[in-house]
């Protein structure tokens, strides 16, 4: 039998830049309603209620978001593929449910103003926006499908193009809301419509993808929870830190600029650094041997050196027409978040690296140290919590916020480092047997 063609850097490119187009568009998506919150009479107020919002949203709808990464990795036909519609129904159904207890009873108060700490205010917007979404994490969920499907068949190009017209989508939806709603209402509206319109196409085009022959045996609905399990609660652990650093962050004397402007922040590192995640579907998709892993490595390390340098440029030498002129962020805003925009800078190289090594794990079927990578980091910064409760510093909220992001981040990638280290040796490059190519 004759060896593999080694993976070339190229190749990684025609296969990644589609799907990192894809994350991009999806970030300059919450930037556009950023940007449409920002210029609104109340906008502090607004930034805030749709921040919070989201940050919440996140980490309950947070089990659905691996629905891609366990199709790539389970779905080889149709029994499999049965399995995952109903694994993504229930999960579904469980995070709505949630979000309308969040939205419609009292346990939003509860949640909202004495866990999180935000003002009255804040917290009727940030339930009046859950409220719109209590529907979206079935259209989140069967869009994860569809793109698995589509990214298992190397057709990613078809992915950024249905987020390109949920750009499109946004935008209309943005003029024609405002008509008769305002502050955060208004983004949780045009969110839901856009991700309709893009879940539709999606579908589309997964129903016209035909899945490669592998050979490989299908596997049962029970098969994918148990693997899907620990990836969907590992993703709602990691939802929990930008709760957490919101509930910091909320009691500080800034809280409210900082919650606005830590908004602003996630919406540039969901821009520069959210494509690093693709990592985990590159090496489940494309890595077959140690070779083709070194190439992969490489590919990461001048990525996440290029998103890093981007950052900083954006937080000095293009501040004013980048933050004020695309952003609509006033002098005094833009100055508040510059120095820690900037100390993002390692984020994106640190975050790369995490899921990079959660590929890794995932790919050697061994997920369960991805559900104790996020508990660690959760911990981490509810350690944090208490220190600074006892002992507070004298920095801006937003500065805080970053360092703990950035921080937690790395203490992941510390951690899951090690553990490859110890269950698979120093020198290891792949898992014991490699990955099925």
């Amino acid at each position: 039998m004759t060896e593999p063609r080694p993976l070339s850097l190229r190749e990684i490119s025609l296969f990644f830049f589609p799907l990192l187009l894809n994350v991009q568009l999806m970030s300059v998506s919450h930037s556009v309603i950023n940007a449409a919150l920002a210029r609104q009479e109340n906008f502090v107020t607004a930034l805030a209620a749709f921040s919070v919002a989201m940050v919440l949203h996140l980490f309950i709808a947070s089990p659905s978001y691996q629905n891609h990464t366990v199709t790539i990795a389970m779905v080889r036909g149709r029994r499999s593929l049965r399995g995952m519609i109903l694994f993504v129904l229930l999960v579904a159904t469980y995070v709505s449910a949630v979000l309308a207890l969040v939205a419609f009873t009292p346990v939003g108060d509860f949640v909202l103003e004495r866990f999180l700490g935000v003002t009255g205010e804040i917290a009727s917007g940030a339930r009046s926006v859950l409220g719109i979404l209590v529907l979206l994490p079935f259209f989140t969920g069967f869009r994860g499908l569809f793109q698995g499907v589509v990214i298992r068949a190397r057709r990613t190009g078809l992915v950024s193009f249905a987020t390109g017209v949920r750009i499109g989508a946004l935008l209309a939806f943005l003029a024609l809301g405002s008509r008769w709603m305002s502050g955060g209402d208004l983004g949780a509206f045009a969110l839901l419509s856009c991700i309709v319109v893009e879940t539709a196409l999606v579908g589309v085009f997964a129903w016209r993808c035909h899945l490669p022959a592998t050979g490989e045996a299908e596997h049962s609905t029970g098969e994918i929870i148990r693997f899907a399990f620990p990836l969907a609660y590992s993703s709602c652990l990691q939802q929990t830190i930008p709760l957490l650093i919101n509930a910091i962050i909320s009691r500080l004397p800034d809280g409210p600029l900082a919650l606005a402007s830590f908004g602003v922040i996630r919406g540039f590192l969901f821009l520069l650094a959210g494509p690093m995640r693709n990592l985990q579907q590159a090496y489940l998709t494309l890595v077959r041997n140690r070779v083709d892993y070194a190439v992969l490595v490489t590919f990461f390390r001048r990525l996440g050196g290029g998103m890093a340098a981007l950052m900083i440029l954006i937080a000095y030498p293009l501040n004013a027409p980048v933050l004020g002129g695309i952003m609509g962020l006033q002098e005094s805003m833009r100055a508040y978040i510059a120095l820690p925009l900037a100390g993002c800078a390692l984020y994106p190289v640190i975050y790369g690296a995490s899921n990079l090594l959660r590929g890794y794990f995932t790919g050697a079927h061994r997920t369960g140290q991805l559900g104790k990578s996020t508990i660690y980091k959760t911990l981490y910064l509810l350690a944090c919590w208490g220190l600074l409760t006892l002992v507070p510093l004298p920095v801006s909220g937003v500065a805080l916020a970053v360092f703990l992001l950035t921080s937690a981040e790395f203490c992941e990638a510390w951690y899951l480092r090690r553990q490859r280290r110890r269950l698979f040796g120093p020198d290891s490059d792949l898992p014991q047997g490699g990955l099925r190519a």
